[in-house]
């Protein structure tokens, strides 16, 4: 079937213990437009590894697995790294839990072409307008965090086109009883270790306790960008972008390091270079 270009690509993960039930499904997926199977796993802790790996957009995920079952998957997710979920069981009494965790559906085996067509409809509407919500959300709290003001109050101020937005030129750094001030400007990259963050800046590392959504929130968007599910990059020290031929980029900085920029923030960054 000759793939839809319009469409965004649905990049989706399939998680079923059952060999046969896995590539039934992707045989399935396969033709239908607009979605590309990235992986396949038999228990959740393959998939919590492919999911860090290849970061998919929708997950169809089984329910009763040996070890782990899919509502343990689940559990073990953190919360901006988490796919869509369609859960996919021969069983219907899990249902009511499958949606008490916002599943985007759930399909009964075996799995009917057009049950699958709904499913996958239901998760691109979902995809289409989270990116819009998650956009406008994130906008608001990084305006919160920074002015103090309530939600209805920036509400109004942005409605009303009030230019208000300022992000503050240093980046306070703490370690035990001393801060340290360093100048935003200076950062060159920002990576996840755990619940750390390393601030590379001049050579140096600096590490701070915060969250990657926190900080990120603190940092001019058109000066700063997520390049991977863990790294933030000062796009002024881009020197060079270079594609593979696995579809990834990676991206050499003044100073020499290089970083890999992962598929699903490539459309984000790319009209900055």
């Amino acid at each position: 079937m000759k793939p839809d270009n319009s469409k965004q690509l649905i990049r989706a993960l399939v998680v079923d213990d059952e060999a046969l039930a896995r590539q039934g499904l992707e045989l399935r997926l396969a033709d239908i437009d607009g979605v590309e199977v990235v992986g396949s796993c038999q228990n959740g802790r393959e998939a919590l590894e492919m999911i860090a790996d290849k970061e998919p957009d929708l997950m169809f995920l089984d329910i009763q697995m040996p070890g782990m079952t899919g509502f343990d998957v689940v559990e073990q997710l953190q919360q901006d790294n988490m796919p869509l979920i369609v859960f996919v069981t021969a069983y219907d009494e899990y249902a009511v839990n499958a949606f008490d965790i916002h599943a985007v559906d759930y399909l009964l085996k075996p799995i009917e072409v057009e049950r699958l067509q709904q499913a996958v409809s239901k998760v691109r509407e979902r995809l289409d307008h989270g990116r819009d919500d998650q956009e406008k959300r994130q906008l608001l709290d990084i305006v919160i965090s920074l002015t103090g003001k309530s939600e209805q109050a920036i509400v109004e101020l942005m409605s009303s086109g009030n230019p208000m937005m300022r992000y503050g030129e240093k980046l306070a750094i703490k370690d035990g009883a001393s801060t340290t001030f360093v100048p935003v400007r200076d950062i060159d990259w920002i990576d996840a270790a755990g619940d750390y963050m390393c601030v590379h800046v001049k050579g140096d590392t600096l590490i701070m306790r915060t969250t990657m959504k926190e900080l990120e929130s603190q940092l001019d968007p058109s000066v700063f960008q997520r390049v991977h599910r863990s790294t933030i990059v000062n796009l002024d020290r881009v020197e060079k972008v270079s594609s593979h031929i696995n579809g990834e980029f990676h991206l050499t900085l003044s100073c020499g390091t290089s970083l890999k920029m992962s598929r699903s923030y490539k459309d984000k960054v790319k009209h900055f270079f």
